[in-house]
């Protein structure tokens, strides 16, 4: 005889409550709503010279993007501010991207089109 089981060890507290209440977790908290149309002068390919460095903003106003070194890729949303945009990834970590010169400017590293 099967019987289904959720293996507990992978789930945080507040998974497990989401389970066990039957709602889903709203990941969209906090995020200002999503502007109407493509976001113009920053959609398409960046990367540092090196190319240790790469960005990919999509026209639905997600990102996707890499740094040389580590396991994990960043995902998420931005949405223009001010001053340029902010990078919001799944975690919740939030990234602001400047423009400068002829790139952008994100902690620290010059990003140029690819």
């Amino acid at each position: 005889m099967r019987t289904d089981r959720v293996d507990a060890t992978i789930f945080s507290t507040a998974s497990l409550l989401t389970l066990a209440f039957g709602g889903a977790e709203d990941f969209s908290a906090g995020l200002p709503p999503r502007p109407d149309g493509p976001p113009e002068g920053f959609a398409g390919f960046w990367r540092t010279a090196d190319g240790g460095v790469r960005l990919y903003l999509a026209e639905d106003w997600s990102y996707e993007g890499t740094v040389a070194g580590r396991r994990r890729g960043a995902r998420g949303t931005y949405h223009r501010d001010a001053d340029g945009i902010v990078l919001r990834d799944e975690s919740g970590l939030r990234t602001r991207i400047m423009p400068a010169g002829d790139g952008l400017e994100m902690a620290g590293h010059q990003l140029f089109r690819a």
